[in-house]
């Protein structure tokens, strides 16, 4: 047991499609703890990733069926279904990366993916998650929070819940930079959802963050 004292735990809270900044982080770390007994925050990558567009970045957002102000335990947000939110995310994407190098080699996959229901976020985001992992080859142990804890003491865990938040940049300055599908035009787009980097360079992406 004594080379497990020394693994390296990476605690964070549960994203949809993590950015590159996360994905960066979680490489550097041996085993993925994620936040399940934290209370929903607005404005945050929970239910929320951005990809790149013809003007821009995209945002693509989760409705959550009490809206963004509720004050819920993360485990138990439910997403609201009322709309058809995958159907509009996945319309996006393919109108997005359609033209992109690797998007027709896993556009059917990740294309049922979209079509599976979900009723909570954390559902959601961790078949997104795995999806995303399976692609790139990223085998990081995940386990879950039991209780909730304000601060964590063990030596070898990195706290880094809400230390990503949109619409800051983080400190991180050796994120990979590659070919994105409208670079030309709105110029290179840094940090977006793994998927902008999946879908661009396929198979080289977890080579790239490292």
């Amino acid at each position: 047991m004594a080379a497990d004292a020394n693994q390296k735990t990476l605690l964070i809270e549960s994203q949809y499609f993590p950015n590159l900044f996360f994905y960066k982080t979680l490489t550097e770390h041996d085993i993925l703890l994620i936040e399940r007994y934290e209370h929903y925050q607005k404005l945050s990558f929970r239910n929320r990733c951005y990809i790149a567009g013809p003007n821009g970045s995209i945002l693509l957002s989760v409705p959550l069926a009490r809206g963004k102000n509720q004050r819920t335990v993360m485990k138990d947000v439910r997403i609201s279904n009322e709309e058809k939110w995958q159907a509009q995310h996945w319309k996006t994407l393919v109108s997005a990366y359609r033209r992109s190098p690797w998007f027709e080699y896993y556009e059917e996959e990740l294309g049922q993916l979209y079509e599976r229901p979900f009723e909570y976020l954390m559902d959601w985001n961790q078949a997104c998650f795995e999806w995303a992992n399976k692609v790139i080859g990223l085998s990081s142990p995940t386990t879950y929070t039991t209780e909730y804890r304000k601060i964590y003491t063990e030596t070898n865990l990195t706290d880094a819940r809400d230390s990503m938040v949109p619409g800051k940049e983080n400190a991180k300055t050796d994120l990979p930079e590659y070919t994105q599908v409208f670079q030309e035009r709105v110029g290179f787009l840094p940090n977006l959802s793994i998927l902008d980097l999946i879908f661009c360079e396929g198979k080289r992406s977890l080579t790239l963050l490292k």
